[in-house]
Formats: C-alpha cells, sequence, structure tokens
C-alpha cells in the first residue's frame, strides 16, 4: 500500500448503535440502487436487526482512520438473494457496498473500497467466488466491479429489479488489482 491509499478496517455492523449513521447514507439520493430512501431510522434498525439475526446474511462497516465510510453486506447468494436465480457453486459468497456520501469525493476512494471489499472476502480461503447482482441501470457500479475483475454472466430478474449478474473469481481479482488474494 503505497502513502496515498487509505487504511480500512472492518467490523460488524451494530443495528442499534449505527442505525441513525446507516439512516443517512442508504437515504441519501446517490444511494439510490440500496433501495431505501423512504426508509425512517427505526426502519433501517429493524432491516439491520434482522440481517444481524440471519446466519446467512451479514452487515459490516468499513472504517477509514476510525471513521465509518462504507457499508457492506455479505450472504449466501443459495439462500439469500439468488436462491433459485443462479447454480451456486462451493465457496460462492454474495456482496452488496455502498459508500458513504459526502461532499468533497476523492479521486479513486471508490474503487479503494470496493478492492478492500474483495480483499476482505478472499482472505476466507472458502471463498472462491464473489457473486453480486446491482441494478441493470447502476453503471457506476458495473465499471467499479469490472475494475476488480467481475465478469457479467447474464441480465436476471428479481422481484426488485432487473439485476446483472456478475461473478469475480480470486484470480481474476488479483490479476485486475494486484492484490494478492
Amino acid at each position: 500500500m503505497t502513502p496515498t491509499e487509505p487504511a480500512f478496517t472492518i467490523r460488524p455492523l451494530d443495528p442499534v448503535k449505527d442505525a441513525e449513521l446507516v439512516h443517512g447514507w442508504v437515504t441519501h439520493p446517490k444511494a439510490a440502487f440500496w433501495m431505501m430512501q423512504d426508509a425512517e431510522p427505526g426502519d433501517v434498525e429493524r432491516a439491520y436487526a434482522q440481517i444481524a439475526a440471519d446466519e446467512h446474511h451479514h452487515a459490516l462497516l468499513g472504517l477509514c482512520d476510525g471513521e465509518p465510510v462504507f457499508l457492506m453486506e455479505t450472504y449466501d447468494p443459495a439462500r439469500r438473494e439468488l436462491a433459485g436465480l443462479y447454480e451456486p457453486e462451493p465457496g460462492d459468497v454474495g456482496m452488496h457496498f455502498l459508500v458513504a456520501p459526502t461532499d468533497s469525493p476523492v479521486h479513486g476512494f471508490t474503487r479503494a473500497v470496493i478492492t478492500a471489499v474483495m480483499a476482505h472476502l478472499f482472505q476466507d480461503p472458502a471463498t472462491r467466488r464473489v457473486v453480486v447482482e446491482p441494478d441493470v441501470r447502476n453503471t457506476a457500479v458495473h465499471a467499479l466491479n469490472e475494475a476488480v475483475g467481475f465478469v457479467p454472466e447474464r441480465e436476471i430478474q428479481k422481484p426488485e429489479k432487473r439485476a446483472l449478474l456478475s461473478f469475480c473469481t480470486r484470480e481474476r481479482f488479483t490479476a485486475a488489482t494486484g492484490v494478492a488474494a
């Protein structure tokens, strides 16, 4: 890591303590694809309490210099989100991420976040492939996904959106980013 690259830490999201912070993120106009625009703080707390109670879905906060800067969710795509919509393989992990809105964006920060998210996922030797299903209209995240090694497979219809099913193996991630996984 060069001195200009941010150093991230990741911790479990606390549904009660972090609800107000995360509410501001998921209801921000830039988070439209998170589909929580009309959520109240209590809705966010309840949604993340449900995730915390689910053994197949996890919510985490990413911090930079101790300050929360991104949200990430991981899930078992064979049991949540994508159950019945694709053929899962052993070692598949589903992922969502959201960078906190800011009035002073830093060039390259979001790419650094997704790289950190992917490196975190691949720290687990059981993770063979990361699966994502962003909205087909979310071209910004498609470009980020490609930058870290995701390859789109096909469009799928989920109950809440038309999604681009994409996969990234450990090898593709390392080849795309130079980060050993």
